[in-house]
Order: structure tokens, then C-alpha cells, then sequence
């Protein structure tokens, strides 16, 4: 049957990677990885054989990087749930409380400051090798920014409510591949996706307005424990759904 905690777990993944403060970053990733300029990156010539391909090479180890982290990340939840399963009404409240002020956020009805803080974790490994393209990646994923930390806190929850560590840890791990599989995507095809970045910036701010009401329908889901709603809804709008888990 299928698990309406993925389908959130993938739109979710989808969306931070479009979000304002994730997407402007993928050209300086971009240059990084490949090894050459902003200016040869943004410029009409192509770019070289050997810099696109070490580009590609570096994007799929990157995305191997965080989602590594983020697998971990979930069975970590899944863990520690289990441990405080006893309180699960109380921390599904709790859960759903910082959640919904996370929404209110998004939508500039209040600013949490904290929330524009971000972790970092230094790396001197190259980013065109495989080996530092994946080191790359993990210290991504240590280090998310604001817009993805609190989409992330939500599926860390649905994990922590999983019966076994590998559930939670693939819950995660959907997140982590829905966010990155883009990045992989745009570097095969970087030049026109650079080119549809500059055309499309200025919705960026919508899609922050829409990731504070997924959060805000998300924590009244909890609350009311409807979640089951979007399995109903996913499954009546696509039935070959049905054949998942």
C-alpha cells in the first residue's frame, strides 16, 4: 500500500531544492565542481568535453554525499523515536507547534531569527575528484541552509514514528534523492538550465510562500492526525499508487 509519508518526503525534497536560498547556489557549485570560471560557466560558448564530464561526475557523487547523510540522518530519528515512543502524543504536538511556526515564517507573518543562521562544514577536498565531490556532498548535508532545515525537521519527525530504523532511514533517503536528483539533472545540462535560472528568479519567492503552507497543512495533519488524508487523495488521483510498499 502506498506510504503517503514518501510522496510528502519527495514533494518536500523537490521543492527545497527549488527554494531561495538553495537554487542561486547551484552556478557557484556548478563552477566549483568543474573547475572553471563564473564567467566561462555563464558565457554562450559550451563548456569544455573535459570540464562538463568532470562536472556530471562531481553532481552524481555530490548527491550521493548528502543523500548519505540524510539516510543516516533518518534511521538516527527512527532510533531515538523508539526510545520515547511512550510520549509520542506529546511530541506529535510539540512537533506540530514548531512546524506551523516554521510555515508562519515562510510566509513573513513572523521571522524566526535562527532560522537564517547556517551550519557550515569545511572541506579542502577537491570537488572535482570523485572522492571530494563526495565529501562535497556530505558537508552539504551537514551544513543545510534555513530553507531546507525546516522541511527537513518535518520528515525527521514522520521517521521518528517508523517501526524500523531502515524505514526511517529510507524515508530520508527519498528526501535526499528528490532534492539532489535536480542537481544531477541540471548538470548534464547546465547551459540551459543557467539560462532558464536567470529567465525564472523572480518566482523564487513564491516557492517559499508555497513551502510555508505545506508546512502549515503539514502541522495540522499532525495535530489532527490526518495524514492518511494525502495516502486517500494520492491513491483516488493515481490508483496505480496502490501497487507501492
Amino acid at each position: 500500500m502506498f506510504d503517503a509519508t514518501f510522496g510528502g518526503a519527495l514533494l518536500q525534497g523537490l521543492i527545497a531544492f527549488f527554494s531561495p536560498c538553495v537554487l542561486p547556489m547551484v552556478p557557484f557549485y556548478f563552477s566549483y565542481m568543474a573547475g572553471i570560471s563564473m564567467s566561462e560557466l555563464q558565457s554562450d560558448d559550451s563548456i569544455a568535453p573535459g570540464a562538463a564530464r568532470r562536472l556530471v561526475i562531481s553532481a552524481l557523487f555530490f548527491a550521493l554525499g548528502v543523500t548519505t547523510i540524510f539516510f543516516l540522518l533518518g534511521m538516527g530519528a527512527t532510533a531515538a523515536g523508539q526510545t520515547v515512543r511512550m510520549w509520542k502524543t506529546e511530541l506529535t504536538y510539540a512537533a506540530a507547534a514548531i512546524i506551523f511556526v516554521f510555515g508562519l515564517h515562510f510566509l513573513g507573518v513572523l521571522r524566526v531569527p535562527f532560522l537564517y543562521r547556517e551550519a557550515k562544514f569545511e572541506s579542502k577536498a577537491d570537488p572535482s575528484t570523485i572522492v571530494g565531490a563526495y565529501v562535497m556532498g556530505l558537508a552539504f548535508g551537514f551544513g543545510w541552509s534555513a530553507c531546507v532545515g525546516p522541511m527537513l525537521a518535518s520528515i525527521l519527525f514522520l521517521a521518528s514514528m517508523k517501526d524500523s530504523v531502515m524505514q526511517g532511514g529510507l524515508l530520508l533517503m527519498t528526501f535526499g534523492l528528490a532534492m539532489t536528483s535536480p542537481f544531477v539533472l541540471a548538470a548534464f545540462f547546465a547551459k540551459p538550465f543557467l539560462r532558464w535560472m536567470a529567465r525564472n528568479r523572480k518566482y523564487l519567492a513564491y516557492v517559499e510562500k508555497v513551502m510555508g503552507l505545506m508546512l502549515i497543512l503539514f502541522a495540522i495533519l499532525m495535530v489532527t492526525n490526518t495524514l492518511n488524508v494525502i495516502a486517500n487523495f494520492m491513491i483516488e488521483m493515481f490508483p496505480w499508487f496502490q501497487t507501492i510498499g
